[in-house]
């Protein structure tokens, strides 16, 4: 039975820092080892949301970065992990099918939610989210993506004897700043000359969005958006004879082994900053309480320091403005401890956690639900 939070708001949340727009959880049990997580706000509104659902025998993980609006990845943080589990019951279990079938499903479901908003607000056709998940089960992880948010592995590795943690991505980015995606979007589009185009030093599909996948953003996707008279209202950006983005996942999966330490799940914000192997050495390095923060902390110092501030200078900016210094950033550090079997309290606890809008923990099977209203 869902109840609403009786609670003031604020103890709903994750911890607040020093930064009045980043909440973070320093560390929390999950079915094979611990996490942590950390997002900081730019953006008018939040539009990335963020999810982790443990119970004994799974980890769900979840990252949604909207653009446009917050709406769609809102819609993906509460519909997604439900179709999974719908699927995954009816099928026996999780596959590439199942996962498929959710996607599609979310996707659906949200384009009903556009077309019954667009006369109330028309721009919500141009609203859409990158969307990676990864699933957990039986010592089997699986990562599907949507755009260009990531998931990195941190993995030991022995170098002439010597130990290190070596970073392996294990997602791939949909974003036509890649060649190999220009390529594969040119491909798909083999009579438009103009399909991806290079304009104020960006690619970009028809000059409009760098992602090739997305929930949402139906505008790029249903031609008939583009004729309905409530959105001409807010402008015609491009005339479409077939869809330009596509809802399709790209999916791996694989076995997890003893020398996989970790996984890194971020939305863009944090990789627009940091490397791949330097997010994997501050992991390896630093202790796990409050590891997803210190991620966080590190890509500000970044973005500051090339507008030659520094991180404390721009914690009293308000939201809105600060997107001129970075993105919304979401960060989800999972540990790996499956070798030595379940941590404590993983069997009891499973968190869902989205700062700002949700924060729900589902004990002992009785779901729970925490929301500002």
């Amino acid at each position: 039975m869902l109840r609403k939070c009786v609670k003031p708001f604020d103890r709903c949340l994750p911890q607040r820092s020093g930064d009045e727009l980043l909440w973070h959880t320093d560390l929390k049990p999950h079915a094979s080892g611990d996490f942590s997580i950390a997002v900081v706000q730019a953006n008018s509104s939040l539009e990335d949301q963020s999810q982790v659902f443990t119970s004994p025998s799974a980890t769900y993980i979840g990252v949604y970065d909207g653009h446009g609006g917050p709406e769609a990845s809102r819609f993906v943080n509460r519909h997604l992990f439900p179709f999974i589990d719908k699927f995954a019951t009816e099928e026996g279990g999780i596959s590439a099918d199942v996962i498929k079938k959710a996607f599609n499903a979310t996707e659906e479901g949200f384009l009903r939610l556009v077309k019954l908003s667009m006369p109330i607000r028309p721009q919500i056709a141009s609203v859409g989210s990158c969307c990676l998940v990864g699933l957990i089960t039986n010592d089997e992880l699986y990562v599907a993506n949507l755009g260009d948010s990531r998931v990195v592995l941190g993995q030991k590795f022995l170098d002439k004897g010597k130990a290190t943690v070596v970073a392996e991505r294990l997602s791939r980015d949909h974003n036509v700043s890649f060649m190999e995606v220009r390529k594969e979007v040119e491909a798909q589009h083999p009579g438009d000359s103009h399909i991806v185009v290079y304009c104020h030093g960006v690619w970009r599909i028809k000059g409009i969005i760098q992602v090739s996948r997305s929930i949402g953003d139906f505008y790029l996707k249903k031609p008939e958006f583009n004729r309905d008279p409530y959105f001409m209202q807010f402008g015609n950006p491009v005339a479409l004879k077939r869809p330009v983005l596509t809802a399709e996942p790209s999916i791996i999966s694989r076995k997890l082994r003893p020398q996989d330490l970790f996984l890194i799940f971020a939305s863009d914000g944090l990789w627009e900053q940091l490397s791949d192997q330097e997010a994997v050495d501050i992991v390896h390095k630093y202790p796990r309480p409050g590891i997803a923060k210190r991620l966080v902390g590190a890509a500000l110092e970044k973005a500051t320091k090339k507008r030659e501030l520094r991180y404390k200078d721009i914690k009293k900016i308000g939201k809105g403005i600060r997107r001129r210094f970075h993105d919304d950033i979401t960060v989800i550090v999972i540990y790996l401890d499956q070798q030595k079997g379940l941590s404590a309290n993983s069997t009891k606890l499973g968190c869902t956690i989205a700062p700002v809008d949700i924060f729900s923990c589902k004990k002992d099977k009785q779901p729970l639900l925490v929301q500002h209203t």
